[in-house]
């Protein structure tokens, strides 16, 4: 029985074959209730089944969003069983990356299948809104830059995913803050139209609702995040957000975080990470304002000064309580915010905030300390190298950097600023009180310099090196800094010859090489194209063959130190001149000789290559560099990278300069140093000239003999010019007189000639007035002849004229007689034609009938005689294919050995003749 039930009982689908077949359902049904029963199948399937679910009713599944739009069930299951297909598990076995891809193709390429999805946000549904923001999102994780072109064409697209982030549905509102900050990331256009439907407002709305700052959770840090996007790089948001007064407002969530701090109710430690979080968060949006280079960084530095989130920034840096992290932001934060602003750069220093010694170390919990801030106070230039260069602790370490980073700021492009801070440090250090945040008493003093802490020497010797670097009044102010009292019987030691034995002390010591790399720092770049600074060091010969043989050490432990040291020696040779204390041929000999040109070369090739130095831009230059617990791995400021990489190659191939070839420098638009090689130059062309001038000079003397006896001879020939020229005078003289007689007589001859061509004249003009008399007469006789002749003429016309007038009245009278007679004739003659038209007419039709017939006769002949054609035609053929045939059989017969009779053939032609001549009969 069990049996014939099974055979009875229809055969097991597979899943394939189910989801084939609710997809066909979902394609042909015309009722509601058929597509949501398919949906819900095929919605059970799409976790395990993604891309058969896809291949077959992705397309379907779009259309019924379209068309099932107002049933918020139908929709529902539609859009979760879309997401499914983007969110299969990962257990199935068609789950892919590729499957996404697909997806988003399919829904990117036409532009309504994105509309449709935004047309949902305009339901207040919550399972419609969240449900579309989540899977635009996912769109848009697939496909980025055709999502955002899709909602940015779309008229009503980011108006409306704007207006979600006034929901108060925590879900959807953060849902819709992560799309928007998914499509801005690069977007300029993008971000440009969600500024400007005020998105500002409604991001800062929902950080006040979260608590804001201190109280506020990951939709605060969504918010911020999306501020970013919208403000990166893009100038004409930031001027939105600048002139809409938004900047008084970021200052006022800084003021609210440090009321908090000074309140009692402080926030709680689970809390303190997240806090932490958003103050960064609100401190890089800040940054993003003050970007190097930028046009609106001017204009963005004194809002923000005018809104007064400086101050609030320098009380977060100094505040003790703040995680260290957040200090070092908000010190790099008050950095941008001065940074190449002359004007904000002077008002900065007459800043004051907590003073770091008043304040009493606490004890850290998860970096926080539990104690208040301070109520004294110090100038904040003071208070930056104090934390900088007093403050020891390893955790304070990127506060410390940050404080050099804004110490920095201030001096930058200011070259005032540059000189004072640099005067007040010699005076400090000259001075007989002890400065522990002096950076020359640092350097100089090595025996309270670092005490463990390389770092206190490192800083020091960064902000000298940025005092001094491509400044050379600030160099030469530097020069006059001296060690030891003469008077006391002490050695003078300068400042650069003791930083150079500091250094040479230290790397006998082998002490750490960010000790070395500090003096090396200070002295490459003060040494770099100063002659001065050169002659200096070079005063003391004994430092030049000191660091020579730390070179030749080759210690591979310190390869940073040996690179630097090469470095130096490099530029002690490209600066030094023929007059240095040492000279510069004495330089290049012992670099040449004792170091040797490979290994100088090595050293500095090695120095470029090191990783340190390569790749520093890409390493982490903070507290996150260290291993296990030791020191960072900083060992570079970034400007003396850039100094180092930049004067690379000129420093490599200095030992390949002669040391007759002095190099010129320009400082301060005067040049020091000249080529040798130049000198002597110019001295072979001095004497070159002088023999030139001693040639010259005999070939005067020279001329001036020919020239004397030139005037001698000039003077005989004058002479015997001036008898001569008395000669002729006498002889012209004699010419003139009888010139004189010949003129009178040709005068004489012209007036004779005259007076017989006036008589001529006269005469000619006589008888010419006789004929012109003559032939006037004669034209008056003509003229009365002529009228004469007229007067007869005119009176023969008139007769002529009178006698037609009377024949033509005549012919008039006879022609209308004519006129009526031939109009009776043409009266009878009409009707004898028109009733002679009448029978040709009817003849006519009778002819038009007959011959209608002929014609239809002819055509019917016509066709017949087409048929028999057509029929002889096909006989034709017939009859060729049969002879083609026969023919064939006939050479295939031959082929087989087989005879044929001539008759058959004659047969076969005659036939032929048969047929030829049917075809002519018919």
């Amino acid at each position: 029985m069990f049996r014939i039930l099974e055979a009875q009982a229809p055969a097991k689908q597979n899943a394939t074959a189910t989801i084939e077949t609710l997809c066909g359902r979902l394609q042909s049904a015309t009722l509601l209730e058929d597509r949501r029963a398919a949906i819900l199948g095929l919605r059970s399937f799409a976790k395990q089944w993604p891309a058969s679910v896809a291949s077959g009713g992705l397309r379907n599944l779009i259309r019924c969003l379209n068309k099932d739009l107002e049933d918020v069930d139908t929709t529902k299951n539609t859009l979760e069983t879309l997401l499914m297909l983007f969110n299969p598990d990962k257990s199935s076995p068609e789950a892919s990356d590729d499957i996404a891809l697909w997806l988003a193709d399919e829904f990117t390429q036409r532009q309504e299948n994105i509309t449709v999805l935004l047309d949902l946000l305009e339901s207040y549904d919550f399972y419609s809104r969240l449900y579309s923001l989540q899977l635009i999102s996912a769109i848009s994780t697939a496909r980025p830059e055709r999502t955002q072109e899709c909602v940015g064409t779309s008229p009503v697209g980011v108006s409306r995913l704007v207006a979600v982030l006034d929901d108060k549905r925590e879900a959807v509102r953060s849902e819709g803050l992560l799309l928007l900050t998914s499509l801005t990331p690069s977007s300029s256009e993008l971000q440009k139209v969600v500024a400007y439907e005020s998105a500002f407002d409604r991001i800062f709305s929902i950080i006040d609702a979260e608590g804001s700052l201190t109280h506020g959770g990951v939709p605060v840090q969504d918010c911020l995040s999306l501020l970013a996007n919208l403000l990166r790089l893009n100038i004409s948001n930031q001027n939105l957000f600048r002139e809409s007064g938004w900047m008084k407002k970021l200052a006022t969530l800084l003021s609210n975080v440090l009321r908090t701090y000074h309140s009692s109710e402080a926030v709680a430690e689970w809390a303190r990470p997240q806090q932490d979080k958003n103050v960064w968060g609100l401190l890089a949006v800040i940054r993003l304002f003050l970007t190097r280079g930028s046009i609106g960084t001017q204009a963005n530095q004194r809002s923000f000064w005018q809104s007064g989130l400086l101050d609030h920034v320098l009380e977060i840096s100094f505040h003790t309580s703040m995680d260290m992290n957040i200090r070092a932001e908000a010190l790099a934060t008050a950095a941008d915010l001065i940074r190449g602003n002359a004007q904000l750069q002077e008002a900065f220093a007459q800043l004051e905030v907590p003073s770091p010694h008043a304040q009493q170390p606490a004890v850290e919990v998860n970096g926080h300390a539990n104690h208040g801030p301070s109520q004294l106070r110090d100038n904040v230039i003071s208070a930056l190298l104090e934390v900088a260069l007093v403050t020891s602790t390893l955790q304070a370490f990127d506060v410390r950097l940050a404080c050099c980073d804004c110490i920095k700021a201030y001096m930058q492009g200011h070259t005032p600023i540059r000189l004072f801070f640099l005067s007040r440090a010699i005076e400090g250090h000259s001075s007989d009180e002890v400065e522990p945040d002096n950076i020359l008493t640092i350097l100089l003093h090595t025996n309270t310099s670092h005490n463990g802490d390389p770092y206190r020497l490192w800083i020091a010797a960064v902000l000298l090196f940025y005092l001094l670097h491509e400044d050379f009044d600030a160099k030469s102010t530097a020069m006059q800094v001296t060690e030891g009292d003469a008077e006391s019987g002490e050695e003078v030691v300068t400042c650069i010859q003791a930083l150079a034995g500091n250094l040479i002390s230290a790397e006998q010591n082998l002490e750490d090489q960010r000790v070395s790399i500090a003096y090396l720092t200070v002295l490459c770049s003060w040494l770099y194209e100063d002659h001065d600074a050169v002659n200096d060091i070079l005063s003391e010969g004994s430092i030049i063959q000191s660091i020579v043989q730390l070179v030749t050490q080759n210690n591979q432990s310190r390869m940073l130190t040996l690179g630097l040291c090469a470095f130096l020696l490099g530029t002690v040779y490209e600066f030094s001149t023929k007059d240095s204390p040492v000279p510069r041929e004495t330089i290049h000999q012992i670099l040449t000789t004792r170091l040797g040109r490979e290994r100088y070369i090595d050293h500095i090739t090695k120095l470029r290559e090191h990783p340190v130095l390569r790749n520093y831009e890409v390493l982490p230059q903070d507290l996150s560099s260290s291993h296990f617990g030791g020191l960072p791995q900083v060992y570079f400021d970034g400007t003396f990278v850039e100094f180092v990489k930049d004067n690379f190659s000129r420093v490599l191939r200095a030992i390949d300069r002669a040391p007759g070839l002095e190099v010129p420098v320009v400082a301060n638009g005067i040049q020091k140093g000249i080529s040798r090689e130049l000198v002597d130059s110019l001295k072979a062309q001095v004497d070159d000239r002088s023999q030139s001038i001693q040639k010259l000079e005999s070939d005067v003397l020279t001329l001036e003999r020919k020239l004397e006896q030139e005037q001698a001879d000039h003077r005989k020939a004058k002479d015997s010019a001036a008898i001569e020229l008395n000669r002729i005078r006498n002889v012209n003289e004699a010419l003139q007189r009888h010139h004189e007689d010949d003129l009178q007589a040709l005068r004489k001859e012209s007036q004779t000639t005259q007076q017989e061509l006036t008589r001529q004249h006269e005469a000619e003009t006589r008888r010419l007035q006789n004929d012109m008399q003559k032939l006037k007469v004669d034209s008056e006789a003509s003229l009365d002849h002529l009228r004469e002749r007229d007067d007869a003429e005119r009176k023969d016309l008139q007769t002529t004229i009178a006698r037609l007038r009377a024949e033509l009245d005549k012919s008039s009278r006879e022609h209308v007689q004519d006129l009526q007679t031939a109009h009776e004739d043409y009266s009878t003659k009409s009707s004898e034609l028109e009733s002679r038209l009448q029978r040709a007419e009817d003849r006519c039709a009778d002819a038009e009938s007959r011959a209608s017939r002929l014609q239809q006769d002819a055509e019917n002949k016509e066709v017949a005689r087409k048929t028999v054609q057509t029929e002889l035609d096909d006989l034709l053929m017939v009859l060729g294919d049969l002879e083609d045939k026969r023919a064939n059989d006939k050479k295939r017969l031959r082929a087989l050995g087989e005879s044929t009779s001539d008759g058959e053939e004659n047969e076969d032609d005659a036939d032929e003749e048969e047929a030829s001549n049917g075809v002519e009969d018919a």
